[in-house]
């Protein structure tokens, strides 16, 4: 679950990204988060993963108001999330099979646990055949597929998606977007940060557009006129 209250975000330069946004997200659904640039999508996304905080308001994720989190106790916090990012941002000396491993290494996951898990994650986005190869073997859609994989290495209940289809070509777009829709089904809360309509068209999920820092449609179904 996660409650956006009245939550206001204003940067030091004075530009307003979300002016008093209130939303609420339950557990296991799949929402668009839509808008123009500069229209709050990458700040309110910042603000889930508390990157940034906010300038008044509060946000609940999973009955933890993250506004009020330590400097120390994000890290712990953000193991509930699992992030897709629009370039990839895998590491290009590791195999694909060492991306993902990573990933359960750093919050100190046995390796008994990681050598079973691994293999699961790549067979759920179909790239068992491609364990063994680095990033620069892989096309872009592979790439982000891996990137995928890495974001569920640690089970997060909530998986944040910014632009995942925006540097891939338009049928593997499909193929990553079907991929978020049957991790959803799993019963994970998925938010895909897009400005692709023709992907929020053709999925007919919640879509929450945002236009300069406030909501000006939430819908199920696709994109406003």
């Amino acid at each position: 679950m996660i409650d956006f209250i009245h939550v206001v975000k204003t940067y030091p330069n004075g530009t307003v990204a979300l002016n008093d946004i209130t939303l609420h997200i339950d557990d296991g659904e799949f929402v668009f988060v839509v808008g123009a640039s500069g229209a709050g999508k990458t700040t309110l996304m910042k603000l889930i993963l508390r990157e940034e905080k906010v300038t008044s308001g509060k946000i609940i994720v999973d009955d933890i108001d993250i506004t009020k989190l330590s400097y120390f106790r994000v890290p712990h916090y953000r193991r509930n999330l699992g992030v897709v990012f629009q370039d990839f941002r895998l590491f290009p000396k590791k195999t694909v099979y060492e991306n993902v491993a990573f990933a359960m290494q750093v919050v100190g996951t046995p390796q008994k646990l990681i050598k079973r898990r691994v293999p699961a994650l790549l067979k759920t986005v179909n790239l068992s055949e491609k364990s063994k190869c680095f990033p620069n073997e892989l096309s872009g859609g592979e790439q982000q597929r891996v990137a995928l994989a890495r974001a569920l290495a640690n089970n997060p209940s909530i998986i944040i998606a910014d632009e995942p289809t925006g540097n891939i070509d338009p049928k593997m777009s499909l193929e990553i977007m079907n991929l978020l829709i049957k991790i959803n089904k799993l019963g994970k809360t998925v938010i895909v940060v897009t400005h692709e309509k023709s992907l929020v068209d053709y999925y007919q999920q919640r879509v929450i557009s945002l236009d300069h820092g406030t909501i000006v449609d939430d819908r199920v179904g696709g994109m406003y006129e």
